[in-house]
């Protein structure tokens, strides 16, 4: 295994406040500069969120992307049990899925769901936790994701658990990671209920341990994935350096990457105060052409560092968010600004706002990886699912707080029990079938 290490520069750097020159963006990009980079931002790939005859070669090509990522099923590896003291594949079951588009769909009622009740985990965040914090509503709870052509497995949290057996899954990214992690435990949980289990709460680490399995579920926090230092009492993003968070990564035998919402927050919600790139430090710069450098780097980490074939790698696509109604509604400007009082998913199989610009470096970096990662393209499902975030029931919230949604609803983060389940469900799928 090739090693890779970051070192960092002793020399002073000036503090610029915007590069000279932008990085070259990916080819994909338009010539000019992109002067702002929001998730509601409009984007080449929308068709599948809008569809048009206008627009029908680029729903061609974005479709055909879609089943390239979901029909890409990792390698067919077994566990054998030989060699004890050597990291081992993780034993799947040979299945013919090259045919099912996993991510194409649409969403079905089930009253057979949810798989597990809120109040039976113990490990949910206050801010997914809806029916403890009063949501009224239950119907969200009971859809189920049909891919176009074929029928999803239903998760079995005893099966995971026992082709898991002596493995880490580790989840690695921000807080939609953190609420993919935690629906994982729940799911599991819920088919062992009596079973050991031990919880290692840190920050950036957390471990769940299933204890009569020997299996590990961590949620690992790295918002950026690259590294964040602090220089003279400032936060530095290093945008070519990743050793540092990477040293927590190399134990796990299931890494599920995510990045994508933090690299357009600004004001008091930006992670950084200054961006450090080819040398330089810098105020802040085009936020894309930032994602890609530091998409790149850790790209370059996962070819130099991790054996594909012991070490299976996913990369969750970009969560979308629903703060603009007139997306999923027209004429919907006057009910208000955010997700509140949706309590059904979007009907059909396309979303008709758009698709996030972040997914335009995350789908081309990752083409031109040696080692490609599994993207679990969670992102169009996810749109239609408007009825499934915190909403106003995120957390103990005052009355005042409760009726000023405009102001105060979550719709980034999603309800657990709900969507993450999902994830879980085409995850699940994904590393097993």
């Amino acid at each position: 295994m090739l090693s890779f290490t970051c070192t960092q520069t002793q020399q002073k750097v000036a503090i610029l406040p915007y590069p000279p020159k932008f990085l070259p963006l990916p080819t994909f990009f338009p010539p000019k500069p992109i002067a702002k980079a929001t998730p509601s931002s409009p984007m080449a790939f929308s068709s599948i969120f809008n569809p048009s005859t206008s627009t029908l070669i680029c729903m061609i090509s974005f479709n055909f992307l879609l089943i390239a990522s979901s029909v890409r099923l990792p390698h067919p590896i077994h566990n054998n049990g030989d060699n004890p003291g050597q990291k081992q594949p993780i034993r799947i079951r040979q299945s013919n899925h090259s045919e099912c588009a996993l991510f194409m769909g649409s969403w079905v009622h089930d009253e057979s769901y949810p798989i597990y009740k809120a109040s039976s985990c113990p490990i949910i965040d206050p801010e997914f936790n809806c029916q403890m914090y009063g949501r009224p509503d239950s119907d969200y709870l009971k859809y189920r994701w049909k891919p176009a052509n074929c029928e999803l497995p239903r998760f079995n949290g005893l099966e995971f658990l026992m082709n898991m057996k002596g493995k880490k899954v580790m989840f690695v990214g921000d807080s939609l990671g953190r609420n993919q992690w935690e629906s994982l435990i729940c799911m599991t949980l819920s088919a062992v209920p009596q079973s050991a289990t031990k919880m290692i709460t840190g920050d950036p680490l957390s471990t769940f341990k299933f204890l009569d399995y020997g299996v590990d579920v961590a949620f690992y926090r790295a918002p950026y994935l690259v590294d964040i230092d602090a220089v003279d009492g400032r936060r530095v993003l290093k945008l070519e350096e990743i050793s540092k968070n990477a040293r927590a990564w190399m134990s796990a035998d299931v890494l599920s990457f995510n990045t994508g919402h933090w690299w357009s927050h600004k004001g008091s919600l930006q992670g950084w105060d200054l961006i450090e790139s080819g040398g330089h430090l810098y105020e802040d710069m085009d936020r894309l052409v930032a994602l890609d450098t530091g998409l790149k780097t850790w790209a370059r980490w996962v070819d130099s560092n991790v054996d594909t074939i012991t070490t299976r790698i996913f990369f969750q696509s970009v969560s979308p968010t629903h703060y603009n109604p007139s997306e999923w509604s027209a004429g919907a400007t006057s009910i208000g600004k955010s997700c509140y009082g949706e309590t059904s998913p979007m009907s059909g199989s396309t979303y008709p706002g758009v698709y996030p610009d972040q997914m335009k470096v995350i789908d081309t970096v990752i083409r031109e990886m040696q080692n490609p990662a599994y993207i679990l393209d969670i992102t169009t499902l996810s749109a239609m699912r408007k009825d499934a975030h915190p909403s106003i029931y995120s957390g103990d919230f005052s009355p005042g707080q409760q009726s000023n949604p405009d102001h105060y609803a979550d719709c980034s983060h999603w309800c657990l029990p709900g969507l993450p389940d999902t994830w879980n469900q085409l995850f699940y799928t994904a590393l097993f079938f």
